[in-house]
């Protein structure tokens, strides 16, 4: 079994996945827009560029996501996290640098009691992000 996040955004999900396959290095498997599915013609119009289903891979794991419709706005991820453990400390600081660019550091990276490096930000998507490299890396 796998757990997968899947995040939800107010019209940026595909601003959101490129910038997070660019720090987390991952490849974009699947982005499909409401206007792309065999119901498309359905949908209203200004639904028709948003994301209805993206997938992120990262090593054997995924982030997924999509852009929820203008009727049902979602509020932003402030009782959520995703952790992110890296196996050193210079992919600690590249990814956490990353990820912070536009967004709002919450713990710089640092060296704590339990971690090599840990730090937690609020990226320009308002999604929240520990990065964490462990002590014997």
């Amino acid at each position: 079994m796998k757990i997968n996040p899947y995040l939800i955004f107010n019209g940026d999900c595909k601003a959101a996945f490129t910038f997070y396959a660019k720090c987390l290095q991952g490849q974009i498997e699947a982005m499909l827009t409401f206007g792309e599915t065999p119901a498309g013609e359905h949908f209203p119009k200004e639904l028709h560029n948003l994301i209805i289903h993206t997938r992120l891979v990262v090593g054997d794991q995924a982030i997924m996501g999509s852009d929820t419709t203008p009727d049902r706005p979602v509020d932003k991820m402030s009782a959520c996290s995703i952790s992110l453990n890296v196996d050193s400390i210079a992919e600690a600081e590249r990814v956490f640098n990353a990820l912070a660019e536009g967004g709002d550091v919450q713990m710089p990276l640092e060296t704590t009691f339990w971690a090599a490096r840990f730090g937690m930000l609020v990226d320009r998507f308002g999604v929240s992000w520990m990065v964490n490299c462990e002590k014997d890396q």
